[in-house]
């Protein structure tokens, strides 16, 4: 169910276009979630489009979202999924916050992007 999660998530920020998304496995690092997906956008419109649209397409699925912080600044949005959450940065900030780096100990994971999705 985790699996399909970060699928769905990934799914819908690819479909807005987010850029440079990856998904980081934060079992065992964090208690917060078991994964978070990164991700930004070039501009206030994208970044809030990717946010809306991880919300509505995990809602569609029965999924609930905890949590939408920063949607009205869009500068770093938060959408916590639960299992997932997902930070969609506008790409100045991503930068400057480097989640990435500061979950150093987390690992990457591949995310395979079904034919049917």
């Amino acid at each position: 169910m985790e699996q399909q999660l970060v699928e769905l998530a990934y799914k819908a920020a690819d479909d807005k276009r987010a850029e440079d998304i990856v998904v980081l496995d934060m079992k065992g690092v964090s208690l917060i979630a078991d994964y978070f997906l990164i991700c930004h956008g070039n501009s206030d419109k994208q970044v809030q489009a990717i946010a809306r649209e991880l919300k509505d397409a995990a809602e569609e699925k029965g999924y609930t979202v905890k949590r939408l912080e920063g949607f009205d600044q869009a500068r770093w949005i938060l959408v916590d999924l639960g299992d997932v959450v997902a930070h969609v940065f506008h790409k100045e900030e991503r930068g400057y916050y480097n989640l990435e780096r500061l979950w150093g100990d987390a690992s990457f994971v591949e995310v395979k992007q079904g034919e049917n999705q």
